[in-house]
């Protein structure tokens, strides 16, 4: 067994090459050749938590995955990292530990972003004019980042609740080379952006039906447990597509669970977003479409990065 710190993994993995093994990663989910048991899932109230245990095997591959990983937020008031996490990657023909990836959340966070690429590439208009990221917090920057393997644009529309953290958001954007602007109205994001991704841990809708224009692409990454909300369910009956990483996981703990529940989504229309992968057809066919992508992570992200961490390590 090796055990490797965030540094050395840091060093090893290019978050840009994630993007294309998360792509294959949801092609074989939903294809069914992935072994994923149900999320574990624990939830904290004072101080508010989440930590999220996903595990599985790619049917046919050489190792098995167990990942941990946790998002506390109020750490950034305590000048801690709101996430924090591991993996463990095992033999599945002998079952011995091969690596504990003591990544500290950080292949979890790339992963995350990756599949945010993935999803923009696949339902995002082709000329995205502005890209809209509602909150300010890791994944603001690890999707933003991974949004370079989806598309052109650099122009930035960003909304938080607190300013400070917004304007921090916008400078550390900014030296990244991207063109930011930040707006106290989400209305005003909503209306003037194509691709939008919302990386909140809301508990009740930010972006209101009436805001999203024709042609708008949401990637919805807030919505990871029971209880959470950004979207207002009648943007699903407006849309045309609805993406998911995982149909099991989103109408379970994610933001599609709300459409169901209001009747403005039937689960016989929600898409994995891996048949996508293997068939382009059933993605964005016109610019006027309006698409979600619901991501609630799954584990087969996980044993992805993982398996990238470990061949780019091990030797």
């Amino acid at each position: 067994m090796r055990v490797f710190d965030e540094a050395a993994i840091r060093r090893a993995v290019d978050p840009e090459a994630v993007v294309d093994a998360i792509a294959e990663g949801f092609r074989l989910y939903a294809n069914g050749e992935v072994d994923v048991p149900p999320v574990g899932l624990l939830h904290f109230e004072d101080p508010p938590g989440d930590v999220h245990i996903k595990y599985g095997a790619i049917r046919g591959d050489g190792y098995y995955v167990v990942k941990v990983a946790s998002g506390f937020y109020e750490n950034t008031g305590r000048g801690l990292p709101v996430s924090d996490g591991s993996m463990l990657l095992y033999d599945r023909r002998t079952g011995e530990m091969l690596a504990v990836l003591l990544d500290r959340g950080w292949l979890t966070e790339v992963r995350t972003g990756a599949a945010g690429a993935v999803a923009a590439r696949l339902l995002a208009p082709q000329d995205v004019e502005r890209i809209g990221i509602v909150g300010t917090g890791v994944q603001a920057r690890f999707q933003l980042r991974a949004l370079r393997a989806a598309t052109r644009c650099r122009k930035v529309v960003a909304w938080g609740r607190h300013p400070g953290r917004l304007e921090a958001y916008a400078g550390e954007m900014a030296a990244e080379g991207w063109e930011i602007e930040t707006t106290p109205d989400l209305a005003v994001l909503v209306g003037g952006c194509r691709l939008i991704v919302t990386v909140t841990p809301a508990r009740e809708p930010l972006i209101k039906d009436e805001w999203v224009c024709p042609g708008t692409h949401i990637t919805a990454v807030g919505s990871d447990n029971l209880g959470k909300q950004e979207l207002d369910p009648a943007i699903f009956a407006r849309a045309d597509i609805v993406a998911a990483d995982s149909i099991s996981q989103t109408t379970h703990h994610g933001e599609c669970v709300h459409g169901l529940a209001s009747g403005h989504l039937k689960s016989a229309r929600i898409v994995e977003l891996g048949a996508i992968v293997a068939d382009p057809s059933l993605g964005r066919t016109s610019p006027d479409q309006v698409t979600v992508a619901d991501l609630t992570g799954v584990a087969v992200q996980d044993i992805q990065v993982a398996k990238m961490a470990w061949a780019a390590l091990r030797d």
